[in-house]
């Protein structure tokens, strides 16, 4: 099926980033996986070659270009190379941390974080999930109480992408408990800060590479000036990059589920029984048609998104509409190919096994499927 949803920019831009995952990931996945993180290096290079930084203004040595759909093809090219995993971490920075420095810092505060980050020497991680609040954001109970010119920050994170690698921890905190969500601010905290800890890397059945893990906040006092938009609307702040970040994990699950797909026919046609190859069996067959037709349709949908995001017509229901299908899609086309691939769809050497570990998640995070079904309903009217 022709895609239509990218331009010529967008396909030379995709030889680089695929040139950069053949050269810079692919040959470490394995020991990135075992070693429960990527090098920082991997922050650096992608910088040197534009990857992290294509929506950051080109004063701070970025691209100067906020068409989500180069950040897209990052996705889509980690997928196809079986290193989504390994990967997850440049997206979080491009696709979902950065874009709220980019809304919402002075010019103070570009001028000292930006370049950094585009450059991949600045680490980002962003951290609003707490043991006692997930999809409820406002929930939250780290507390940030104003004393001089500095907040004190106590509480604990969890759940955290990049949390061992991070530099810069974009922090959800409450600064007026009796507000509820209208008491959220987000504070930028260094991770060198006295009283900031992380915690062990958390023990997950997928995404190995992914360095997961709880940070702590004991007293860590963060300079009023690391505040990033006003005090108590963090949670607004936080409810105006949602969409994105929901489309962001369409487009991964989308690309794994297309693999998955692709890794199963490429099986099917090779792996015989009974004296013929198993996609010669009608059932065998039949899995794999209804497949292509699945992932195809998904695909259609995400990038009717993207052309409209593209355009600044991003809808917070479709973007909870495509999260939700797409990621529940991606676990039945996944599960299929493992069952397509028998026994060996079971051993982690073989790339549809560990999508099968790895795409558990996406129904969970960024927003869980039951969220993304409730906000889809309000929006009915009933």
């Amino acid at each position: 099926m022709e895609r239509v949803v990218f331009g010529g920019e967008h396909e030379e831009y995709r030889e680089t980033v695929r040139r950069f995952v053949r050269a810079e990931v692919v040959p470490h996945r394995e020991r990135w996986e075992g070693a429960g993180r990527v090098d920082r290096g991997l922050f650096a290079a992608a910088g040197e070659v534009g990857i992290l930084g294509v929506a950051a203004p080109e004063e701070f040595g970025g691209g100067g270009c906020g068409d989500f759909r180069f950040n897209a093809i990052l996705s889509e090219e980690l997928a196809a190379a079986d290193c989504l995993s390994a990967g997850l971490g440049l997206s979080l920075q491009a696709d979902i941390a950065l874009p709220y420095l980019l809304a919402n810092c002075s010019p103070e505060q570009a001028a000292r974080w930006l370049p950094g980050v585009v450059s991949g020497e600045t680490i980002l991680a962003l951290a609003m999930t707490e043991p006692g609040a997930g999809s409820d954001v406002a929930g939250i109970a780290t507390r940030a109480v104003r004393d001089g010119d500095a907040y004190v920050v106590s509480g604990t994170k969890t759940f955290i992408t990049n949390a061992l690698n991070a530099d810069l921890v974009i922090t959800a905190v409450k600064t007026d408990p009796a507000a509820g969500r209208k008491g959220i601010s987000l504070l930028v905290i260094d991770t060198h800060a006295d009283g900031f800890r992380r915690g062990a890397k958390l023990a997950k059945i997928g995404q190995p590479a992914a360095d997961t893990a709880e940070l702590f906040f004991d007293e860590v006092r963060v300079p009023a000036a690391n505040l990033l938009g006003e005090e108590n609307r963090g949670f607004y702040l936080m409810m105006n990059h949602l969409s994105q970040e929901r489309l962001a994990v369409a487009v991964q699950a989308t690309a794994q589920a297309r693999r998955a797909y692709a890794l199963s026919v490429e099986y099917a046609k090779q792996r015989e029984a009974f004296g013929q190859p198993i996609g010669a069996f009608q059932h065998t067959r039949f899995a794999l048609a209804e497949m292509k037709t699945e992932t195809e349709i998904a695909q259609v949908y995400v990038d009717r998104l993207l052309l409209a995001h593209s355009r600044g017509e991003l809808d917070a229901v479709e973007a909870a509409q495509a999260k939700w299908w797409t990621t529940e899609l991606c676990q039945r086309v996944v599960d299929r190919g493992v069952q397509i691939h028998g026994g060996y769809g079971y051993l982690t050497e073989y790339p549809i096994a560990r999508a099968w570990a790895d795409s558990r998640i996406q129904p969970i995070y960024a927003g869980t499927t039951e969220v993304m079904k409730e906000i889809i309903g309000r929006s009915i009217g009933l």
